[in-house]
């Protein structure tokens, strides 16, 4: 089997491979996405979901049909011999994602993949908006798979859908970076609540555990960290780590997703989504723990002050 990682240049894409190299040596992966990293060491594919004719590069990429002609000549694409089974979907960027991912689902079927492990969200749940009908779709083709003759002769699907709460290393290396090494400050409209933040080191090896493991998972796995933290904790951690204080600046909703548009250049849809999610956390939607990290890996998950001690030089600011 081949494993297809979709999202190659995302956080958990990039931990994933590195633990699939590391653990599972014999299992070939290919890592796919729009562009390719100069610096990564794996086999790269191009893949845009906005350009579909791309979707069969992956595929083509593990053909045994090489011509004659072409038969001595080792492209970008021929990389291994064995078939496609697996893909770690990372969606697109945009909304309205739905019917473009049920489309790859779809025509991932019909070249061979039987399992399907989607990164989805904590605050997404089966069939509600968003990833949340890509995993309702996720599930009812497995459980409506056993009553249908098609999907019995092909065996059905497997599938898992992993749902973090919110990454730690959005402070290292996303929205919060820059505002924490350049300001020392932390934006954010989610007031005294509180969020099991998850290190994307984690969620990469639940996802190896749900695409490898010979028993499919076949269910959610709600993605926490091990302790529940406030945004002044945050700052209070990073303070003590990096010997300055750190400043948790609360700004309402409205102010949010227009500095989010303004400073990070996010578009303004996807910012005002943003933002009521962080104002959903204010309400205490991520308020709660689980042990799902411990029982799938057997190992507990990454505390927040360990990680902000190995990531603390990129938060210090330039001489």
């Amino acid at each position: 089997m081949t494993i297809l990682l979709l999202g190659g240049r995302g956080k958990t894409t990039r931990r994933l491979a590195s633990i699939l190299s590391t653990c599972a040596p014999e299992v070939p992966f290919l890592v796919a996405s729009r562009t390719s990293s100069p610096s990564s060491p794996y086999k790269h594919v191009k893949f845009d979901w906005f350009d579909e004719s791309t979707w069969a590069q992956p595929f083509n990429a593990v053909s045994t049909s090489v011509s004659a002609s072409a038969s001595a000549v080792r492209t970008e694409f021929q990389y291994s011999s064995s078939p496609i089974t697996g893909v770690y979907i990372v969606g697109p960027p945009i909304l309205d994602m739905v019917p473009l991912m049920k489309r790859f689902i779809d025509f991932a079927r019909g070249r061979g993949v039987r399992r399907f492990v989607l990164l989805s969200s904590s605050v997404l749940e089966r069939g509600g908006f968003a990833m949340g009908q890509v995993h309702d779709y996720l599930a009812g083709l497995e459980e409506n798979g056993v009553k249908e003759a098609e999907a019995e002769a092909e065996g059905g699907i497997e599938w898992a859908a992993l749902r973090p709460s919110w990454f730690m290393e959005n402070f290292s290396e996303g929205q919060h970076l820059l505002s924490i090494k350049e300001e020392s400050k932390i934006y954010s409209a989610t007031g005294e609540g509180r969020v099991p933040f998850v290190s994307a080191e984690d969620i990469a090896r639940v996802a190896f555990r749900a695409l490898t493991d010979a028993r499919p998972h076949n269910t959610e796995h709600l993605i926490l960290g091990p302790e529940l933290l406030s945004y002044d904790d945050l700052a209070d951690i990073l303070s003590s780590v990096l010997g300055r204080t750190i400043a948790h600046v609360k700004l309402s909703e409205a102010e949010l997703a227009a500095r989010m548009e303004s400073t990070l250049g996010i578009p303004q849809d996807y910012a005002q989504m943003l933002a009521v999610l962080e104002t959903n956390i204010k309400n205490g939607e991520e308020d709660r723990m689980n042990d799902d990290v411990e029982k799938v890996t057997g190992k507990g998950p990454r505390r927040f002050r360990d990680f902000s001690e190995a990531s603390s030089g990129c938060w210090v600011k330039d001489s």
